[in-house]
């Protein structure tokens, strides 16, 4: 069961890494944010607008 929480968090973490590139903000960061946070990244994602390139 453990395992099964970190894969899911980890695949979490990817996901929102590529949803913050697609806003134009380093995925990088978000991504270790995420490691963190979980969940309430994904949230905070989605509450922010797209930055102009």
């Amino acid at each position: 069961m453990e395992k099964q929480i970190f894969v899911g968090w980890g695949t979490l973490a990817l996901i929102n890494a590529g949803l913050a590139q697609g806003k134009n903000r380093s995925g990088l960061n978000w991504f270790l944010i995420s490691l963190f946070l979980g969940p309430l990244a994904t949230f905070l994602l989605l509450l922010q607008e797209k930055l102009p390139e």
